[in-house]
């Protein structure tokens, strides 16, 4: 009997007799459940930690760093930032509005876990093509979750990505970043401690929704549409409201000082939250499930303890400060409860009444800490040799070079304009350029500091299905290089590793060369990995999705008085593009266009690419440029045409000679608009630091053009990138 439940949990046969060996008997119903959730690939990382270790994730001005509900960094003036990134990919699949709004409203709970006021999310979402109808549904279902359930709990959306791509059919990417602000000293940790103190339930109440999410859901790829549906109770449902007066309760409680740790339930319900602030504590706990308010009648300890219902904080609390916790709570109409007791020795019991019946008894570090690891055989492709001769720079000429750029624009204004993107008017540079920026005002007095905050998050599964560790490193530099063009120095990274399957050997080999890319590319721009999240069986009817590795960074301006230039240049304006020649088409979009999805990828030089970001952020901070955008998903012609567009001013164009010029997504390029009064000084500037520059041409009248390659009106342009999205989409989101 026990053999059967066991697997039905997604426990193995191993899994099960390491379970016996820390006992030192079979486990109960109540206590396997605990362990499958727990031991999930989703919560346990059991199939990644051995790669994750490799990661650089020591710094200066790291407070906090993996391991914790959000990474924390030390910004100056007393004032830290908190920033995590999470995905919840298989439930925005299953149920894409409310797998898409809990996704949001658990990040958003992991950074005011930290003590933080959430202050800005992004979204990099990948979904099927737009001419799949499911894709589509998915999209629809995805954006209006998250527009809905930010925009109501009151954090701005300030960027992130959108890509549609055949590779996502039957496995959508939903990853969210959020940011949080706080001073410094009212950080707090998800840890409980001081024998007698009490765990408090803050929030909603707990019902059957989300049962096994972690471990039958998030940890398993999809079949058919029958095998999906049976998965739809695993869909968390989330409630924004709750979460708002949540939010404020926690950080009125923090201020006052009123609680020893704090942690969010999210995946895992409260077998995470009670073992983990017991583990990470050294303590254990005795958890009272008959005092945990239930939604439903008849719930059973298992289903209480795995529930992942929203909208919940367990607190630790000494016990004189219970009173005064219960009025704050009333304040804002939180529920409190108090459901446990921190006692020694490291057990979490769980129990009828902290008085009553012993149901489960298991060490709290076995559940937290011992999931196995496994080194997964690691095998590159079988065809490696033939995909990397197979290069996209031997496709035939395109027979309309004009039509091929136009397929390739997109403006995001459809899906970007259904999120709020001003609240708390911190927004500098919203959705849309080469990263997002935000006043820094301080958290206690609401003053503006006069810097700014710039973050990006950026992924090219193109890149990493071409050579994972190469492109992972070039997406951590392409981070770098947008945090530059807004004049930013890059502080912390974060990262969201979505994969296919762990137990197919070219999925890992896929991981484990993109976590060496990532660790190279860190090392290299000192930027120390502050979180993350793996994602994987990442599958659907046994494809697995392209490996899809996202990075979110975080930097700071130094002087914020006036806005970085953006992409908007000005008539008469000099055109010139700094960085290496552009070389290669194999990963590019266009390639990818053209059905061609292998080659190889140009090797990438560190040194210059350090340089151009240096020269960059002194360029954008002296306000020595009108206007500067990264080369990137496009290639030249998308970053000219976006600032065509985006300018209202076309331009005349020269020196890019072919289609490889005009697409090649060669790394470490930037185009600069300048002045003409200034293009002496700035041309200068970039010799001396021995920067490669070419000019390309000049800003004006109302049409788009290349020597000897196209000749396009910017209405043209400017209405196919204007209607890509709306026209796919009829108009507007359907679900909510």
């Amino acid at each position: 009997m026990t053999e059967k439940i066991h697997r039905t949990l997604g426990l193995t046969d191993e899994e099960l007799e390491k379970i016996i060996e820390i006992l030192g008997r079979e486990p109960n119903h109540l206590e396997l459940a605990m362990y499958s959730v727990m031991w999930s690939e989703h919560c346990s990382y059991k199939s990644s930690r051995i790669h994750l270790k490799r990661l650089p994730v020591e710094g200066d001005h790291v407070l906090v760093g993996p391991g914790e509900n959000a990474g924390v960094i030390d910004v100056g003036d007393d004032i830290a930032i908190a920033i995590r990134i999470e995905s919840h990919n298989h439930p925005s699949y299953i149920e894409p509005y409310q797998g898409a709004a809990t996704g949001v409203g658990g990040i958003i709970r992991d950074i005011f876990t930290m003590g933080a006021r959430p202050i800005a999310i992004m979204d990099p979402l990948r979904f099927g093509p737009l001419d799949d109808a499911r894709s589509k549904w998915v999209a629809e279902g995805v954006i209006s979750g998250i527009s809905g359930y930010g925009n109501s709990v009151g954090v701005p959306n300030i960027g992130g990505e959108t890509v549609f791509d055949q590779t996502y059919i039957g496995n959508p990417l939903v990853n969210v970043l959020c940011l949080g602000i706080l001073p410094k000293d009212r950080l707090v940790l998800g840890q409980a401690s001081g024998v007698g103190n009490l765990a408090v339930l803050l929030g909603a109440t707990t019902g059957r929704d989300g049962i096994g999410g972690v471990s039958v859901l998030a940890s398993a790829g999809f079949g058919d549409d029958e095998e999906d549906a049976d998965k739809r109770p695993s869909v968390q449902v989330g409630d924004p409201f709750e979460e708002k007066r949540l939010i404020e309760c926690c950080l009125e409680l923090l201020d006052a000082g009123l609680v020893v740790g704090i942690q969010d339930l999210g995946g895992a319900g409260l077998s995470c939250a009670a073992s983990e602030t017991a583990s990470r504590g050294g303590v254990g706990m005795d958890f009272d499930v008959a005092a945990v308010p239930q939604r439903e009648k008849g719930m059973q300890p298992y289903e209480i303890m795995t529930s992942e219902s929203q909208e919940r904080m367990l607190a630790i609390v000494t016990p004189d400060n219970l009173e005064l916790v219960t009025q704050i709570s009333n304040k804002w109409e939180i529920r409190s409860s108090v459901v446990g007791k921190v006692t020694q020795g490291g057990l979490l019991r769980i129990m009828e009444g902290l008085e009553g019946e012993v149901l489960g008894e298991v060490p709290a570090v076995s559940l937290h800490e011992d999931a196995p690891l496994y080194e997964r055989p690691l095998a590159p492709p079988d065809d490696l040799e033939s995909f990397q001769l197979d290069q996209a720079e031997q496709l035939p000429n395109p027979e309309d070079i004009a039509e091929d750029l136009l397929n390739l624009l997109s403006d995001l204004e459809w899906v970007t304009s259904q999120y709020d993107q001003q609240l708390f008017l911190n927004t500098v540079i919203g959705p849309g350029g080469d990263a997002a920026v935000l006043r820094l005002k301080n958290p206690s007095t609401g003053q503006d500091t006069g810097r700014g905050l710039a973050v990006t998050t950026d992924g090219n599964h193109r890149w990493c299905a071409i050579n994972p560790r190469t492109g992972t490193a070039m997406i951590v530099a392409e981070s770098v290089l947008n945090l530059a063009c807004v004049g930013a120095e890059p502080k912390a990274l974060v990262n969201c590793l979505n994969f296919g399957n762990p137990e197919n050997p070219t999925v890992m080999w896929q991981l484990s060369e993109a976590v060496d890319g990532m660790s190279e590319a860190c090392r290299e721009f000192d930027l120390p990995v502050v979180g993350g999240n793996v994602s994987l069986y990442n599958e659907s009817q046994g494809t697995n999705i392209d490996p899809t590795p996202i990075v979110g960074v975080i930097g700071v301006i130094p002087n914020l008085e006036t806005p970085p230039p953006g992409m908007k240049w000005a008539e008469g304006d000099r055109l010139i593009v700094i960085g290496p020649e552009p070389e290669g088409l194999s990963g590019s979009a266009w390639a990818f266009a053209q059905g061609h999805r292998k080659g190889v990828l140009r090797e990438f030089d560190y040194d210059l690419h350090k340089r151009i970001c240096a020269i960059t952020r002194e360029l954008v901070q002296n306000k020595l440029v009108t206007a500067v955008h990264d080369v990137s998903v496009g290639g030249l012609g998308v970053a000219t045409a976006e600032m065509a567009i985006t300018s209202g001013i076309g331009c005349s164009l020269a020196r890019i000679s072919s289609h490889e010029a005009l697409f090649s997504e060669s790394s470490s390029r930037v185009v600069l608009a300048v002045n003409p009064e200034e293009l002496i000084n700035v041309e200068e500037i970039l010799t001396n630091a021995d920067i490669p520059i070419v000019r390309i041409g000049l800003a004006n009248g109302d049409r788009y053009t290349i020597k000897g390659l196209l000749d396009l009106e910017l209405h043209d342009m400017k209405n196919k990138w204007a209607d890509h999205l709306p026209s796919a989409f009829e108009g507007g989101t359907t679900q909510g």
